[in-house]
């Protein structure tokens, strides 16, 4: 039978209760802000490479500001395109390669600086250095020379080195650096060492010792064809015994590739020149994500890491600042003055919620709490979808826009699985965890709003790419390929853990996976629950059996997804290499052609889902709950919803607010 809010609400009015109250008393005598919605988790950061979530993404998006941003298409607001933002202009030659921005003039930080082209420059070497921590370094390696850059071991004889001593004011922080020095790399010798990783785990990892010929340097630039001084620089971990054959090695924080060498340079404040190795059609799309944004160089060096993040320190260059943090509470944004585009900003104030409970927001959006629910329980889709159809009968609200909010999206539901685990290293085995699962079950009867079932990883909705046949649910050739893999009716298999972050959506589907891995395959299977924070780290360092994931595209390519899976790449995780893989993807990378690129991508797909280092679960559509009277809440398949060009319809508000008695 049925349910409707009316006979949910009796149960409800306690938690709603409740939540209010300790609402009330955490925000103290801090007045309500005008708009209001909830973030999900707790975000881990507000630094641009460092994030890696819709939660900071959000918030990220709203305090800092791209060379490009992502806003609705004026033709089609259902469609987010980029648009000029702190580069009020691009000029690309004509071979695509080359991409010059004019940086906008008279635009200053929080802090009063002017940016400058300077600001991308510092930004993104950040970005790119070793030592930045950002899981979307790869994002920029299309520039010339970034990857190069990035990667410690890629230097070679004959290359021009910047090379950091070992004296900097603070060794833990990265900014301020140590000293400079720059020269050409004579000579490289390697040594391999076991060292301690994070999780307590030993590990060979390779370190070196450079011969460099050192150059002077005069107003901060390198004089190369002055006279030289040769030194040999060491990182630490070379051992004792090897230093004694070098003349007075020093130690060094990093020995990497000039970064003058990067297609990355500013002839003046006004111009960024970005050189890339290949034609990318989507590079637009790149410099307007997040991670990519520009940061203050001062306030980096002032405070560190990560203390310039917080609320009296930060300076910010978006629509919005960051006023206040409340952990596991709310983040209160307010109106940048200074924004360049501030006229065209209405919400003068904004609270970001920390609401993990799917159960919680919804009450709380009930309750008048949110004017914005970004995460619904699938239990009650079809009595808010019944609850929209009833408020057309009311003559007083017939017209009006539907709350629930339902639309396709680029994104991919799917578990990782640690390959580096027996018996998970076997792809027979991971084959056989796919073709256990019933995810037409898990769509029908769990998330229940209209995703669709999925076999491979990139979801349909990219014009012009289709990608390779994959198997349905079949449990019967499962439990041959887990017998063919030495486990005959899971004889012998040991227990698997599915790992997920705090979510009721999550727990629902990876309990439907246990009892049908179970039921298909004869094996145990456990579940573990835990916080954002701790899943990010225990993904990153392979601390898992399966993991849950998702993946929104960060621009409409299938590349968005593939080129996650190369070797050792940031957001693999989960410790499968192919070479044949990376060639294909290294092959995209530079593949003019359109047509043959996705053709490229395809067989790198095919090569994935017959693997399975990831079981593709379904393909996303993005469920929102958004009052009535919030203008320019559009739908679009990456669930972007730009805090700077919603507004509130006051009157709709009042009255809204009126007919369901909450005012």
């Amino acid at each position: 039978m049925r349910r409707t809010l009316r006979g949910v609400f009796p149960y409800l009015i306690p938690v709603i209760f409740l939540v209010a109250l300790f609402f009330a008393f955490q925000m103290g005598s801090l007045p309500p802000a005008e708009f209001t919605f909830s973030n999900g988790t707790e975000p881990q950061t507000v630094d641009p490479p460092k994030a890696t979530g819709a939660p900071e993404g959000r918030i990220i998006d709203a305090i800092f500001e791209g060379l490009y941003r992502k806003l609705p298409d004026p033709t089609d607001p259902n469609d987010l395109v980029p648009m000029p933002a702190l580069a009020e202009s691009c000029d690309i030659s004509d071979d695509l390669k080359t991409y010059t921005f004019h940086i906008r003039p008279g635009v200053e930080w929080t802090n009063g600086e002017p940016l400058t082209a300077y600001d991308w420059t510092f930004s993104w070497q950040r970005f790119l250095h070793p030592e930045s921590g950002t899981q979307y370094a790869y994002q920029l390696w299309y520039i010339k020379n970034a990857r190069r850059y990035t990667e410690e071991g890629s230097l070679k004889v004959g290359d021009k080195a910047e090379v950091e001593l070992a004296d900097r004011p603070d060794e833990a922080q990265m900014y301020p650096r140590g000293t400079i020095v720059s020269g050409i790399v004579r000579k490289i010798d390697s040594y391999e060492i076991e060292e301690k990783q994070s999780n307590g785990e030993m590990k060979k990892v390779t370190r070196r010792a450079y011969t460099v010929d050192c150059v002077p340097v005069k107003d901060g630039q390198p004089q190369w064809d002055g006279p030289t001084k040769q030194r040999v620089f060491y990182k630490k971990g070379v051992p004792e015994a090897e230093l004694k054959k070098y003349k007075d090695p020093e130690r060094a924080m990093y020995v990497l590739l000039d970064f003058a060498e990067v297609g990355i340079k500013a002839p003046d404040e006004s111009t960024l020149v970005v050189e890339l190795e290949s034609p990318t059609p989507y590079f637009l799309e790149l410099v307007s994500f997040y991670p990519m944004h520009a940061v203050n160089r001062t306030c980096i060096e002032t405070h560190g890491y990560p203390n310039w993040t917080k609320p009296e320190n930060i300076v910010t260059i978006g629509p919005y600042r960051l006023k206040d943090r409340r952990i596991r509470d709310r983040i209160r944004l307010v109106k940048n003055p200074t924004y360049w585009n501030a006229d065209t900003v209405h919400l003068e104030s904004v609270d970001v919620l920390a609401v993990q409970s799917e159960t919680t927001q919804l009450n709380m959006y009930m309750s008048g709490e949110l004017d914005w629910a970004t995460v619904i329980p699938n239990t009650v889709l079809d009595v808010l979808k019944e609850r929209d159809a009833k408020k057309q009968e009311d003559p007083k609200r017939k017209g009006e826009r539907d709350e629930l909010l339902i639309a396709p999206m680029l994104s991919t539901y799917f578990y990782r699985v640690n390959t580096t685990r027996p018996p998970l290293d076997n792809p027979k085995v991971r084959q056989a965890l796919n073709l256990a699962i019933d995810k037409q079950e898990i769509v029908d009867y769990v998330t229940r709003g209209g995703q669709i079932p999925a076999g491979s990883l990139v979801p349909p909705g990219i014009t012009g790419y289709e990608g390779p046949p994959t198997e349905a649910y079949n449990p019967e050739k499962a439990r041959e390929l887990l017998a063919e893999a030495g486990f005959p009716d899971g004889e012998g298999m040991r227990p698997i853990q599915i790992l997920y972050n705090t979510s009721e959506g999550h727990k629902n589907i990876a309990e439907v996976i246990q009892q049908q891995w179970k039921r298909n395959l004869h094996i145990d299977v456990q579940l573990r629950n835990v916080e954002w924070g701790v899943y990010l780290t225990e993904v990153r360092e392979l601390n898992y059996d399966v993991a849950r994931a998702g993946w929104i595209g960060d621009y409409p390519d299938p590349n968005t997804f593939l080129d996650m899976f190369v070797t050792d790449g940031e957001n693999n995780q989960t410790g499968w290499s192919n070479k044949e893989y990376d060639t294909f993807i290294d092959e995209a990378r530079s593949e003019a052609d359109p047509q043959q690129r996705f053709e490229t991508l395809r067989d790198a797909e095919e090569i994935l889902v017959d693997e399975m280092p990831i079981l593709p679960i379904y393909f996303y559509v993005s469920i929102n709950m958004v009052r009535p009277y919030v203008k320019n809440f559009n739908a679009n398949l990456q669930d972007i919803h730009p805090l700077q060009v919603m507004e509130i319809d006051e009157e709709l508000r009042k009255k809204v607010l009126e007919w369901e008695g909450l005012e």
